[in-house]
């Protein structure tokens, strides 16, 4: 269960990564890329960044090597501007609740046309 220290440092990174997508990072892979959430180890050791991607095109192993290529970098300005003790390992994984969710309603959809 994560404490309320480490929460209050996965919002920080993850405001932090998504404002360096944004103006940094200028890597095509990952355009279209939106972070859904953070979670952080009790030790501040490893961070897991979720991210959706918005355009359907887009494969996901590519926009996953896109990150991951991205993390040095990305752990490199955490060091530099945030002040943590220790910079966490950064793990970005793949938030698919959208698909799940556009899955549902088109299962309700189903029987609701059916009835």
């Amino acid at each position: 269960m994560p404490t309320k220290r480490s929460e209050r440092i996965g919002e920080l990174i993850l405001e932090y990564v998504s404002q360096l997508l944004i103006r940094q990072i200028n890597d095509p892979r990952i355009g279209g890329v939106t972070l859904t959430g953070a979670e952080v180890s009790r030790n501040l050791r490893h961070a897991r960044i979720y991210f959706s991607i918005l355009a359907e095109k887009e494969p996901k192993g590519e926009v996953l090597t896109g990150l991951r290529s991205a993390t040095g970098f990305i752990r490199s300005k955490i060091a530099r501007e945030l002040g943590l003790r220790f910079v966490p390992e950064i793990e970005f994984v793949y938030d698919n609740t959208q698909e799940k969710a556009q899955r549902i309603e088109q299962l309700l959809r189903q029987v609701k046309d059916d009835k």
